[in-house]
């Protein structure tokens, strides 16, 4: 029997910008959103849960790289006109969310090189700001992974993006990937970066007053390394 169609608060993909994806919201996905949004979950269920998603979410961001044709021959000694990726990845995590996303990263590119960018609200403006970044030397040639679960105003993701921009990295050739957003963080962000393809998971309803994502899951950040 066909599984039953389910309601969703997943904003419809017709109202989007189009350098955004989601996760196709089936009921395997809409339950690991429901276990992780539960205020009981324990930390140990919310970081095995989140990191589902998140392995999902890097598969994704991977289908967005170009490829090339590649002929390999298989044991049966035939040939296969497959594919390969062009051109070199990394990973960029916004600290310190962004590193929850780095495993889910490493289990399916290995080897694969990872920077950092440390980024915090400025309690007297309110607004974003840079800290440290520490980044591959050779970053402005590779394809980027940006790596932050939730994109709430999308400040530090753009600020973010000034970053990799500064450091020769193209905007064709960022991937932002992140588990949640809303749909003004959305516009924000792609209105400035029209260029980039950003890999959600899931889009909530909006931000309320005090720049939550409603109805959202809490501070990533503290679910996942507070007890």
């Amino acid at each position: 029997m066909a599984a039953a169609a389910i309601k969703t608060s997943q904003t419809t993909p017709a109202t989007l910008p189009p350098s955004v994806f989601t996760l196709s919201p089936t009921a395997q996905l809409e339950a690991l959103y429901t276990i992780i949004r539960d205020k009981t979950t324990s930390r140990g269920d919310f970081i095995f849960y989140s990191d589902r998603i998140i392995r999902l979410l890097v598969e994704e961001g991977l289908n967005h790289l170009p490829v090339v044709p590649k002929t390999v021959e298989t044991p049966t000694g035939s040939k296969y006109e497959g594919v390969r990726f062009e051109g070199r990845i990394c990973g960029v995590s916004i600290l310190r969310a962004g590193e929850a996303m780095e495993a889910g990263l490493r289990e399916v590119c290995r080897s694969v090189r990872i920077g950092k960018i440390l980024i915090q609200r400025d309690e007297e403006t309110a607004l974003p700001k840079f800290f440290y970044s520490k980044l591959p030397e050779d970053i402005a040639s590779r394809y980027v992974l940006l790596l932050d679960p939730m994109l709430a105003t999308g400040g530090s993701a753009m600020k973010a993006v000034d970053i990799l921009k500064d450091h020769g990295v193209p905007e064709e050739r960022i991937i932002f990937i992140n588990l949640m957003a809303s749909p003004e963080g959305l516009k924000t962000f792609c209105t400035k970066f029209p260029a980039i393809r950003v890999i959600t998971g899931w889009i909530d309803q909006y931000l309320n007053e005090k720049a939550w994502i409603i109805p959202g899951l809490g501070d990533f950040g503290e679910r996942r390394y507070c007890e």
